[in-house]
């Protein structure tokens, strides 16, 4: 009787264990992926990677986790007694929180083996247009080895963020973020890079300020796989407009037409788009023809395209998958297998074959110590 009792409850366990999502690396259970998450605010304040844990839940199986690596100035001559919490409450600077990185790694750390197969870390607390950017990262990667699996998010030009930032402004031309990328391919990281596609407001029927400068930027680092966050988009930064004979405007597919020449192009097979952050997803899903129009592209393009919810310290499930509810009209009209590779599976195929090189490279080079 005691044999068959412990058979039974081991039966029991295993079906249990089968209707429950997998604590560990097994992520077929779940519902999603999410690409671009960031585990603290603008003045590096969020849940441990436990309590974030809590909120993935049973939905979300892995993410990608990283801080801000800005931090807000609390200026008194400015705002006064009012603690600012965000970069639009404020005129006041924001300037690289290098700690940053060593905070994610710690909670990262501080987890057990089967939760830490949940996330994959990013390094972000660099100033892009600092040459010994790239020191910080193989300084981060040497200190905390086995930990990172990439780079991001990362920011050159931002509506309203670039022009706050203290010290040199970020550019796309500047050789510091050339030697980031030089290093990112050299180590196996994946690339999460934030750049607006255009000027705030722009004029319909013009070329996008930003789009030449990113893609030879892109084309001269065709070994670092990389992720553009948002498809160059932001809060009013609109989808590219192409401007009719009358002079009206229409809203993409000029837009689409763009992110569609790049995924076609052959020197350009190494960049990946996410459409993280609710900001974005608003445009896709403002009529039924804008949805059609994406879905026809990630269709196209299923390998492509990853999902992210570029939420911001997030503590509540239901406001956490807030982005992901948005898209449910695109969703909706993925092919499975499209819908599959851009919720779960183009995250797991990039930061799995990443792992493996950035520890080969962690090993060779974790001799040298610091420079």
């Amino acid at each position: 009787m005691l044999r068959r009792g412990f058979v039974l409850r081991a039966v029991l366990l295993v079906l249990l264990g089968a209707a429950t999502p997998a604590a560990g690396g097994d992520t077929s259970g779940f519902v999603v992926n999410d690409a671009h998450v960031h585990l603290t605010n603008y003045i590096q304040e969020g849940p441990s990677a436990r309590e974030f844990l809590k909120t993935m839940g049973t939905r979300v199986g892995r993410a990608a986790l990283f801080g801000i690596p800005l931090q807000q100035t609390w200026s008194y001559e400015n705002s006064g007694d009012f603690a600012p919490t965000y970069y639009l409450q404020t005129d006041a600077p924001l300037y690289y929180y290098s700690f940053t990185d060593a905070w994610i790694a710690m909670q990262y750390k501080s987890l057990s083996k089967s939760e830490q197969t949940r996330f994959d870390p990013m390094i972000t607390g660099f100033d892009p247009a600092d040459m010994y950017a790239a020191e910080h990262i193989k300084r981060v990667l040497r200190t905390f080895p086995g930990v990172f699996a990439g780079i991001g998010e990362f920011t050159i030009h931002k509506e309203f963020v670039s022009s706050k930032v203290a010290g040199e402004t970020a550019s796309l031309t500047n050789p510091a973020v050339d030697r980031i990328l030089d290093l990112a391919a050299e180590a196996g990281l994946v690339v999460l890079i934030h750049n607006d596609i255009d000027v705030p407001f722009a004029k319909p029927g013009t070329e996008p300020v930003y789009l030449t400068q990113m893609k030879e930027l892109l084309e001269r680092h065709r070994g670092a796989t990389t992720i553009w966050a948002h498809t160059g988009l932001g809060r009013v930064v609109h989808p590219v407009q192409s401007a009719t004979p009358t002079g009206s405007a229409e809203r993409s597919p000029a837009h689409l037409d763009i992110i569609g020449a790049i995924l076609a192009d052959p020197a350009l097979a190494h960049v990946n788009f996410d459409i993280s952050w609710d900001e974005v997803a608003k445009y896709a899903v403002a009529s039924p023809e804008a949805t059609q129009r994406l879905a026809e592209l990630v269709n196209r393009y299923p390998d492509r395209f990853l999902f992210g919810s570029d939420e911001v310290a997030p503590t509540d499930p239901n406001v956490y998958m807030h982005v992901y509810e948005m898209y449910a009209p695109l969703w909706k009209l993925l092919t499975p297998e499209a819908s599959e590779k851009v919720r779960k599976g183009n995250y797991a195929r990039i930061f799995d074959a990443a792992k493996p090189k950035v520890r080969a490279w962690e090993k060779a080079h974790s001799a040298q110590g610091a420079r």
